[in-house]
């Protein structure tokens, strides 16, 4: 597997992010290895808090959370996934698949050996969170999920040919049209403008470009959108946030539908805290709570809540509301 590492000197000096970097070896799956990274700052022996971000974040974007969860006597672990932030990035898209994430995350989790953790997902984080949740549930004693989930074919088999063909066609977007795709509720779904663009358009790194405000609406700094920037000196770098979008299992047909309703079968008997922390304003998964109350044990009784006013971003929208999730959701069986 030919694998990029993006230069330490583009991690120099970012905004609201000082951490010293912590790395793990994993197998990669074609007898390689890849290195993973990941900040832990805060107590040693503190009840551990485990971030994880989506796409096409890294960990920077906890970077207002991590201080407060500190101060709170927490020990925070906030990884990058592969192929994102300092974390190594296989050079082929094919190198990218859901099953290779889970897998990957797995090997990363139990080299650390971590337990009783509670954790906060969002985004891709959930997607590989949760799996991660159903294969290792003694590892995990409190979950915050945030505009995210673990699809297993969302669109309904009757409407996805015209889809599948739809996608073909479709002109790939500017960055600066996303928020509008994603707010139409009447056309084509706009996760599928999403993946289209993220597989396509350059703007997925293009230095100084603005793709995570111009998703969530975020007003961003010029130094935080370096920051984002900073895991891609290139498009060569890219191959997993280009390839992620297209991972996520819309279709009936797709990878790793069945391992994700395996997963499901699981999360119906977990029965520890599950807080569903969803924001106001967020067109991808507004809704995706749902499921969630209604079949996941761990759900009931628990405090939700809605994170406002914020977009997809919350962790950078309203870092304060986030890390009361989490201190909510451990209180709720203290």
């Amino acid at each position: 597997m030919n694998v990029l590492r993006t230069p330490d000197d583009r991690f120099d000096g970012l905004e609201n992010f000082s951490y010293q970097p912590h790395y793990q070896i994993i197998d990669d799956g074609e007898g390689g290895e890849l290195r993973i990274h990941y900040v832990d700052e805060g107590a040693r022996d503190g009840r551990v808090v485990l971030l994880m971000h989506g796409q096409p974040a890294w960990c920077y974007l906890y970077r207002h959370m991590i201080p407060l969860l500190i101060e709170a006597g927490f020990r925070v672990i906030a990884p990058d996934l592969v192929g994102f932030g300092r974390s190594d990035k296989p050079v082929q898209p094919s190198n990218y698949t859901y099953a290779r994430h889970v897998a990957w995350m797995s090997d990363w989790l139990t080299k650390l050996d971590l337990s009783d953790i509670t954790v906060f997902f969002q985004d891709w984080g959930s997607l590989i969170g949760l799996r991660l949740v159903a294969a290792y549930p003694e590892r995990f004693s409190h979950v915050v999920l945030s505009n995210g989930g673990m699809p297993a074919g969302l669109i309904p088999e009757a409407f996805a040919p015209a889809l599948k063909a739809a996608y073909q066609d479709l002109e790939v977007p500017a960055a600066s049209e996303l928020a509008v795709r994603f707010a139409d509720t009447t056309g084509i779904p706009g996760f599928l403008y999403w993946r289209k663009f993220a597989a396509h358009s350059p703007e997925i790194a293009t230095p100084g470009s603005n793709v995570i405000g111009e998703v969530a609406g975020s007003k961003l700094t010029e130094g935080e959108v370096a920051a984002y920037n900073a895991p891609f000196p290139d498009l060569s770098y890219a191959a997993g946030a280009r390839q992620f979008p297209s991972l996520v299992p819309l279709f009936h047909d797709e990878p790793e539908v069945a391992e994700n309703k395996a997963a499901w079968v699981v999360l119906e008997q977990f029965d520890k805290p599950f807080m569903l922390a969803f924001s106001d304003n967020d067109p991808v998964t507004a809704g995706g709570d749902k499921a969630f109350k209604e079949r996941v044990p761990g759900c009931r009784g628990i405090p939700h809540r809605t994170i406002s006013p914020a977009g997809h971003f919350v962790q950078q929208e309203q870092p304060e509301q986030c890390v009361q999730a989490i201190l909510d959701v451990i209180a709720h069986n203290a």
